[in-house]
Parts: structure tokens; sequence; C-alpha cells
């Protein structure tokens, strides 16, 4: 049935568009709404998703698009969607309310306020009706409305309790530092969750939480302990292997439903596929092991084809439904397997894949659970012509699955997720040696820089369709900053790292708790200012605050500026409390702390870039698993801005014997210039 449009027509988010044919009255977060409610004296209906949430489209199909429900709510509430992409800031302060009051969140989020943002009600998917006991839209509407108008005194007090105790529970005292300690503590923790079975950490459903794998990687090199190694490789392993890695078409889903990797969660997210293919990279550095240059290079084959814009932005996500059933584009049966191969070849593939041995209905989702090496030996084959066999395979899957009606794609860039895929393909281009991940990284940079940064310097959140808006949050401003460290080093074009002094300024003066040091969720901002919070927890992405603190490390020793040292201090002084007790929850933090406190390399290279042995020097640095250092190019390139002007302390920094030299400090002394790539890595490593 088609429905009039409702105030969502207007808006760019694709999640947004998705409900603007509701029978639900759906207004955006707006003036407008608050207004509304206040003059007609009605409490408001918040409900918060994303395009590409499984949960959300049930919820819409059972509830939003039902005439019954729609009614209710139509008549109770003024009802506002959101999208928790788009205003993260929103949905941070109300998932938060969310857990505090139930213990638990997701989304759909959906938080019953009244006009003056204040919650009395939080959470997740609600049924139409009574079932999974949770109580059914149809009889929580009601209860409300009568509470509304007939107690409306306990709801009001209920609010003012649930606000207080919540930002009494978001102050962050600033305390001592953090003891050096809590990297040994931290280690432990990861080896009490980690599965030894599995990979991974906890029990189902599982996440590819890299900054584990990031920390553990640091302790490795630190310590030379093998179990710390073992538990990265384990992981990695483990999740390519498993059904969340999509053998045809690349690019890893969301989540493990099980604790075996085997069956997804199948929205496929950008964050994920930069997160896990740095992971990959850095792995290789470590080990050496090919393997995890392919998977890195798989991802980036896939973000390259499928989530990449004509502009040179990263698009979201891409759902996880098609044709109304979530994974259905994903799935295989025997039958499609038998009439694409001749019957050898499909017995192989079935036996290899294992399908139908776990299976929704007849279809089933393509995993491997043996040594690769073990089905070469059954097939009297060698290694190399089973992965030959099975690349031509995958390519006739592909082409094959290419006609089936595809999940839709989140197609709006956001800042900050793009921040950290330039940081993954800048990586991929300094240590493959691969000019096409530089020129992806590039465009993606420029895009953000000319598109996305207001004339009065301020950075923005999201485009779509030739609009860019929604002011930045923390995490954008941390995330791009970090992509454009990343790409001076790997570019040595200044103009991207007086950028990221800029914004990093910015970023300071708007988001800096002056109070208790660290930096705020959110800039000053009369909206939500009653509401303003710290993030410090890594969680399906780093904490703005984690990458911020490596951010102004990097920065400091780059430019030499002692006063950016100091806020890093100061942020590590902020968090320490809450860090102490559960190392394990904030591993990208402690990583960016470990490179505060540790032995960590300030390298000076004098030397035109484009030099054969300045090549070889940088080919030399970026081959090793040198994670805590920073790389500067003083070049004779003309340039608008000379690394001198940015940090003056260069000028005196010359070649030696006309040729290029190589300057390595440490521990805030530098040891004697060399002309020698063995000499530096003596240094280095």
């Amino acid at each position: 049935m088609n429905y009039k449009s409702n105030y969502l027509i207007h808006e760019k988010s694709p999640y947004l568009l998705q409900h603007a044919y509701n029978p639900v009255n759906w207004y955006p977060w707006s003036e407008e709404a608050f207004i509304k409610a206040r003059e007609e004296d009605i409490p408001i209906f918040l409900s918060i998703g994303y395009s590409t949430c499984h949960w959300c489209h049930v919820m819409e199909k059972e509830s939003f698009e039902d005439i019954q429900v729609a009614k209710l709510l139509n008549e109770t509430f003024v009802c506002i969607k959101v999208d928790r992409e788009e205003r993260p800031d929103i949905d941070k302060i109300y998932m938060n309310f969310c857990q505090m009051l139930t213990g638990s969140g997701g989304w759909p989020l959906t938080i019953l306020m009244a006009y003056d943002k204040k919650p009395f009600y939080a959470a997740t998917y609600i049924p139409k009706q009574n079932k999974y006991g949770r109580i059914g839209l149809l009889e929580l509407i009601p209860q409300v409305k009568d509470l509304w108008l007939n107690k409306r005194n306990e709801l009001i007090q209920t609010s003012e309790n649930i606000v207080n105790h919540f930002l009494n529970l978001n102050i962050s005292l600033s305390g001592k530092t953090l003891d050096k300690s809590v990297i040994d503590f931290t280690f432990e923790r990861l080896v009490e969750s980690f599965d030894l079975a599995n990979g991974g950490f906890g029990k189902a459903p599982k996440f590819p939480t890299m900054h584990h794998l990031y920390f553990l990687l640091r302790f490795y090199k630190k310590t030379k302990n093998e179990f710390a190694l073992r538990m990265v490789e384990k992981t990695i392993k483990s999740m390519r292997s498993g059904g969340i890695w999509d053998h045809i078409g690349f690019g890893f889903h969301r989540y493990s439903t099980d604790e075996k990797w085997i069956m997804p969660h199948f929205e496929k997210m950008l964050y994920d596929q930069a997160l896990i293919s740095i992971g990959c990279i850095e792995a290789f550095q470590v080990t050496g092991n090919k393997l995890y240059v392919n998977i890195a290079e798989e991802v980036f084959t896939y973000v390259l084809r499928d989530m990449t814009s004509n502009e040179g932005g990263f698009y979201s996500a891409e759902d996880a439904d098609s044709e109304g059933v979530e994974g259905k584009f994903y799935f295989w049966t025997r039958d499609e397997i038998r009439k694409i191969f001749p019957k050898k070849e499909s017995d192989m593939l079935i036996d290899i894949f294992n399908i139908s041995y776990v299976s929704i209905k007849d279809d089933s989702i393509l995993y491997i659970n043996k040594p690769l090496e073990d089905i070469a030996s059954k097939y009297n084959l060698t290694l190399k012509n089973l992965n030959e066999f099975m690349q031509s395979a995958r390519k006739k899957l592909f082409y094959k699955r290419e006609k089936r009606i595809h999940p839709f794609k989140d197609d709006k860039v956001l800042t900050d997720w793009n921040g950290l895929m330039i940081s993954s393909f800048t990586l991929g281009a300094r240590v493959l040696n691969k000019s096409k991940y530089e020129k992806a990284a590039i465009n993606a940079a420029n895009f953000i820089i000319n598109k996305m940064i207001t004339k009065d310097g301020y950075l923005l959140h999201r485009y779509r369709n030739d609009e860019a808006a929604i002011s930045a949050n923390l995490d954008d401003y941390a995330f791009f900053i970090m992509g454009l460290i990343e790409l001076y080093e790997t570019t040595f074009d200044t103009f991207y790292l007086k950028t990221a002094l800029n914004l990093n300024k910015t970023l300071i003066k708007n988001f800096w708790d002056n109070k208790n040091g660290g930096f705020y969720f959110t800039q000053i901002n009369k909206e939500l200012d009653n509401f303003r919070q710290k993030d410090i927890y890594d969680g399906a992405i780093p904490s703005g605050n984690s990458i911020s603190l490596l951010n102004l490390i990097k920065l400091a020793r780059i430019t030499a500026d002692t006063d950016l040292e100091e806020k890093a201090m100061l942020i590590i002084k902020a968090f320490s409390q809450t860090i102490e007790k559960s190392p394990e929850a904030y591993t990208q933090f402690i990583t960016s702390f470990d490179f505060f406190i540790s032995p960590s390399y300030e390298i000076v290279i004098v030397g035109d870039f484009d030099a054969i042995e300045t090549k070889r020097i940088l080919r030399a640095i970026n081959s090793r698993f040198i994670p805590n250092k920073i790389v500067i190019l003083k070049s004779s390139d003309n340039m608008k801005t000379k690394i001198t002007d940015i940090a003056g302390y260069l000028k005196d920094f010359k070649m030696i014997n006309n040729r290029p030299t190589i300057y390595v400090c440490s521990n805030n002394a530098c040891k004697a210039p060399t002309n020698d790539i063995n000499t530096m890595l003596t240094l280095l490593l």
C-alpha cells in the first residue's frame, strides 16, 4: 500500500528515506519536531537505526508500516527518526541511556522522552504485539498515553532521576598517569578471554575487534611472547576461513553469530574493511606470511570495486538483507553448484566450502573448516593447483552471483569511516609498494578536503547527493587527522600534514575539556550541551580519544611541539582511573599509550623523494614492523609549504656525502647520521 510521504522525504540519509512513506508521521531530528511536541503537550517517540540493520527492517515492516500501530503512534507522540550513522552524537547519548536503564543496547533503539529531550523509557526492538517476553507497541503506547495524561509527574520525576544519574556517571576526573604495568595486565586479560579453539575473544556473537590484535602485535614485538602472535594469527586465519568472510566477492561481514565464525550477520561495514586490512598488513610485516597480504588486497579489491564513489569517497555499508531475507545474496545450494560445474568440480567445491552442512532451509553459507593442505592431499593436488582451481571457481560463482538482486548499498560518505579507510590504503601503499592504493587514499582525502571542510575550517560529517552537512564529531576529526598523517608519511606532501595540524587546532579549540582533559564527542553545541559526554571505550571502532592520543603524539614528534605532548599526557590522566579497571576494553588507548611511554623513533630522511636511494631507504623502513615511529622527509621538492616551515628544527638537517641521509632519534637523543640502510636498521630493530 502506498502512503503519503512524511517529513523525511526531504532528507539525504538513505535510512531516513526508507521510512519516508511509512504511515507513521515521522519527523527528522529538528527544532520543528520539538516545538510541535511542546505546543501540543505530547511526548516524543524517538527511533534510531541505520540502513543496513536487519532488526530495523523487521520493526519497520512489522510496526511502522502497520496502519494500526501508526495510528496509535501519531495520536500519542511526535515521532522522530534518526540515522545513527548520520547523527552518532544523538545515538551515543540515548544508547548510553538505554544501556544504563536496561543493561543492554542495540538497534533499533527506541526512546520515549519528554520534549525537553530527557528520556523516561528505553528499549531496542519492540514487537507489534507482546512476544519474546517483550511488551508490544499495541499495549505499550496506550499505557504511556495514560501515564502522560494522568501521572505526568511520575514520568517527569523518572526522567529527571535518569538524567541526573547519567550526568554523574559521565564525569571523568583527571587522575594520575597510567603505570606501564597496565600493558602486561592488558595482555593477561586478553589471554583469559581468548578462544583457543576458534580464535577471537569471548563467545558468540563474535566480533572482529581489531584493536586487540594491534595491541598484541606490539606486545609481541616488545616481549617476543609467542602466544601474543599466536592469538593474532589464529584469529585472522579463523576469520578468513569462516563464513564471516565473503569467499566469492571478498570483504568481511559485520560479525559472527556463532563462536566458530561460520554464520555471519551479513551486513558489510566500511570501518570493518579498514580496520581488518590494517591488522592483516601489520601481521604480514611481523610474520612475512603472504596470506595476510592476500586478505588485505582482497579487501581492497572489494572496497575499490563496490564501495568507492566516482568522486573518490568511500561508501558506508551494504545491507544484510536482499529480497527481504537476511543473507539471501550470499547463500548457495548444492543444486546451484552442480548446475554451474561438472560433477567432479562441484563435488570438490561442495566439500571444500561445506555446502549444506550449515544451512538456513536449503541454503548454505560458504566456509572452510579444513586446512587447504589436507584438501589438496585428499584430491591429489598440489596446494598451488588447488588455489588455482578455487580462484577459477570463485570467479565463475562471482559472475553468477552478480545476476542476483544485490543488497542495498548505503552510499553516504562519512568522514570518520573514510579516515579509517584512508589510513588502511596508505599503509597498504607503503608496505606493498602499490601506487593504486596510494591513489585511492589521495582521492578520498582530497574529496573530504574539497567537499567536507567549510570555508572557516570546520569539518563536516556526512556527504550525499552533492550535499555536505552535519557538524563533525570527535571521531570525524580524529580518524581523518590520522588518515592525513598516514598520507603524509606515504606521499611526504606537506599539504596533508598542514591540513592535519589545522584540523587538530580546530579540534582542541572546540572539543577539549579544559577542566579535566580529554575530548568531548561533540563540539560546543546548544542543542545537546546538557548531555555532552566523553567517550573512551574501544568498541566496534576505536574511540576518538584513543586515536586523538596517537595523533597528538605523532604530531608532537613531527613538529617538536611540546604543547601537543602535554595534551597527550592530559588525555592519559583524564581516563587513567577508568582504564585501569578493565584495560582490555581500551586496547587502542593502551596501544597509543605504549607509543607515548615506550622507545619510539623519529626518522628524518634528507634527500629527494624520487631518488633511487631514498626509495630504497623507505622500502627498508616500510617492510619492517616498527609501529612506534614517525618518518619525515626533508626534500628539495618544490612544495607550497616546506617541511621546515612546519618543523623549523629540521633546517639544520643536511645530506652527507651528497647522498640521501638518515637521522634516527629516540628517547630525546639523536644518533649519528648515516647513509647506510643496514646501520639505520640496526638502530631501529
